[in-house]
């Protein structure tokens, strides 16, 4: 009997079209929960030098981008320390020149779920987490999206097992997270150079374990990885195809100010294509056309990177982070973006000292390089997954981004976004792109 009370609470609480807390229980340990976001970015780009381009090359004549999401969060703890989510997502939107090319670091990081003019729904995230409390005292979780608030041990194991992004458990940034409303730029969500395994939307199947220990945090897991590189289809085979990640994270504080430190290493296996191979065949078989990539897939190859994540907090008020990371660079994209060694730092200010408070300003730079190997093969006019002008004056692509978020009330911010990028994909040739951003974003 209890346990029906229990079910029929539970689906109260997820048919209520209130967001919040779950009745009087919520103030202890709230049981189910539904929030919603809406984000629309739109993006234009001004003109900028080009005396050659080829397929991959952004387009010279400037242009429009624009993208719209919105989703549901829905929670419910179906027993004690476990919870299980439901993200379904109806996404849209077109890219510059109606193709996602010609950049390292894209300037909207909603672009990965665009589905084109028509509307698509799909399902985000299906996943449960299971926490196994192990003493050290006692904190306080806040609802947010895909968390129930409550309570937890400090010390504690936590499974995550389903559909979800690698990004949900590893790579957290208080200040460079959510492109929905921080910066824009995939530069900084993540490493640009992570080539974190998930299918072209960014998500993926498989598990993350967490342990937590006082001030230290390990996370360790293996998701599953797209059919082809940068695809749609999942390749479900995560005993032979797998990208694996390992997360060391120490929690400390600096002049009386929290930070943390996060070391990530991670490794691939999967059917990619050698750009050493892509390369030579290119040489050898001009017919074969540019994108030898392609043609030279074949035994399963791996590749891997370690990239350190810092946060530091500068008073209540806001902070500063920086991400750097080294991939190996010898084979082509498997699931993110073209960038084998990147860094990104920067910081964001809440507005609280100008009397406004849910406003927050921020700044950043990122600078993206290439492996010698992905250098040599572009500029003799090859082309990869997102990226080749069909010949190559290779420097860094380099991006600085700034933004100011305008609270309007509890669930409504409007943003506007300037970013400026030199040597867009690592060509010296061509650019300089200027984009100007302007962004709505609802959550509730």
């Amino acid at each position: 009997m209890i346990a029906v009370r229990h079910w029929m609470g539970v689906a109260l609480c997820l048919g209520t079209v209130l967001p919040g807390p779950c009745g009087a229980q919520a103030a202890e340990e709230q049981q189910a929960d539904v929030k919603f976001q809406l984000t629309y970015n739109w993006q234009r780009n001004g003109s900028f030098r080009s005396p050659y381009a080829a397929a991959n090359s952004l387009a010279p004549a400037g242009g429009r981008m624009y993208t719209f999401s919105t989703t549901a969060h829905i929670g419910g703890r179906p027993w004690q320390g476990g919870e299980v989510y439901f993200n379904p997502e109806i996404a849209q939107g077109v890219p510059f020149g109606g193709n996602l090319v010609g950049l390292g670091g894209f300037t909207n990081g909603e672009i990965t779920r665009a589905a084109g003019t028509h509307p698509t729904f799909y399902r985000q995230r299906l996943f449960l987490r299971q926490t196994w409390n192990q003493g050290g005292g006692s904190e306080k979780v806040e609802s947010d999206f895909n968390q129930l608030s409550g309570s937890v041990d400090r010390n504690r194991f936590v499974l995550t097992v389903g559909n979800f992004s690698v990004l949900d458990v590893f790579d957290d940034n208080t200040y460079a997270k959510d492109p929905r409303a921080q910066f824009m730029n995939w530069n900084h969500w993540t490493y640009a150079a992570y080539d974190y395994a998930a299918d072209a939307r960014g998500f993926g199947w498989g598990f993350a374990g967490e342990w937590y220990r006082d001030d230290w945090v390990v996370r360790f897991g293996r998701m599953t990885g797209p059919r082809e590189p940068n695809g749609l289809p999942v390749d479900f085979a995560i005993g032979r195809h797998y990208g694996e990640q390992l997360e060391v994270e120490r929690a400390y504080t600096l002049f009386g100010q929290p930070g943390r430190a996060r070391l990530l290493a991670w490794r691939n296996r999967a059917v990619l294509g050698s750009f050493a191979d892509a390369l030579a065949l290119l040489r050898t078989n001009p017919a074969a056309g540019p994108q030898t990539i392609v043609a030279v897939r074949g035994a399963p190859k791996v590749k891997y990177g370690l990239g350190i994540n810092l946060e530091q907090a500068l008073g209540r008020d806001g902070g500063v982070f920086l991400r750097a990371m080294q991939a190996d660079g010898k084979t082509e994209t498997h699931a993110f973006t073209e960038v084998d060694a990147s860094l990104s730092l920067g910081g964001a200010v809440n507005g609280r000292s100008w009397g406004r408070a849910g406003d927050t300003v921020g700044v950043a730079f990122a600078r993206n390089a290439l492996s010698g190997d992905r250098r040599r093969y572009l500029a003799a006019g090859g082309i990869s997954f997102f990226i080749g002008d069909g010949a190559l004056n290779y420097r860094a692509e380099q991006t600085l981004e700034t933004y100011y978020s305008l609270g309007v009330n509890r669930s409504l911010w409007l943003t506007l976004g300037l970013q400026h990028v030199r040597n867009p994909a690592y060509n010296a040739d061509r650019g300089r792109v200027n984009v100007l951003a302007v962004r709505m974003h609802v959550h509730f």
